[in-house]
């Protein structure tokens, strides 16, 4: 093993450590507002509503991610429709896609924990806040919220560690965050094995942080489940 090799590979890697938050950062935010709306449509009483967020939901969580930013990449600049389009400044960039693909394929998951963390709320609770006089606005930030966030917060953290993995394949359609740059280091020093494991380290380093991270987070919204001092 090349340790210099590795040594001199870390600044270089740590230089794509911006392009992984960015892309984790905006598709969790995009994903969040996307999937609230998607788990909205899935608890309406409109059939039609929910059967085309059920749809949405089946499609992206069935099939591979790689497929998902291949189809937006690749994919939509064939169409002459959207070259034409307003949205092709934003689709020719291989920076947008990558944030759509995980936008949208982070969405699929995030509302189903949405919709299950909403579902987990016992009736009876909803119904003694109406009986008290809460409005329907009350019920939902006093009850329903934070009972689901929750049931939903432990699934979400392991959502932002899966989705920290996945921003990897980013780097099939050029960008540069770290395999990106590990692709790159290893295609000049022909080092394989010293270069992805500094950036296996680095990603275990990120995912370690968003664990003690997510924790804490538990910790502050359990304040029953904690023991007395």
């Amino acid at each position: 093993m090349n340790l210099s090799v590795m040594w001199s590979a870390v600044p270089t890697l740590l230089a794509g450590v911006p392009v992984t938050l960015q892309l984790v950062g905006l598709a969790l935010l995009f994903g969040f507002v996307l999937a609230s709306g998607v788990a909205w449509m899935r608890l309406s009483a409109n059939r039609v509503l929910s059967a085309i967020a059920g749809a949405y939901v089946f499609v992206f969580r069935g099939t591979p991610l790689l497929v998902q930013i291949f189809l937006i990449y690749y994919g939509l600049g064939q169409f002459q429709a959207v070259r034409a389009s307003i949205f092709w400044e934003i689709l020719r960039e291989p920076y947008w896609c990558g944030i759509l693909a995980l936008t949208l394929n982070t969405a699929a998951y995030t509302s189903e924990m949405i919709r299950g963390g909403i579902q987990s709320v016992p009736h009876g609770q909803i119904e003694a806040a109406r009986a008290c006089g809460f409005s329907r606005f009350l019920v939902f930030r006093r009850i329903v919220a934070p009972i689901a966030v929750r049931q939903a917060l432990p699934a979400y953290g392991n959502e932002v560690i899966l989705m920290v993995k996945a921003s990897s394949l980013a780097s099939t359609i050029t960008l540069l965050e770290i395999t990106g740059i590990a692709r790159r280091i290893i295609s000049q020093t022909f080092a394989v094995f010293e270069v992805f494991i500094v950036a296996g380290a680095i990603y275990l380093l990120i995912n370690f942080l968003i664990t003690r991270l997510i924790r804490y987070a538990e910790w502050r919204v359990t304040p029953h489940l904690r023991r007395p001092a």
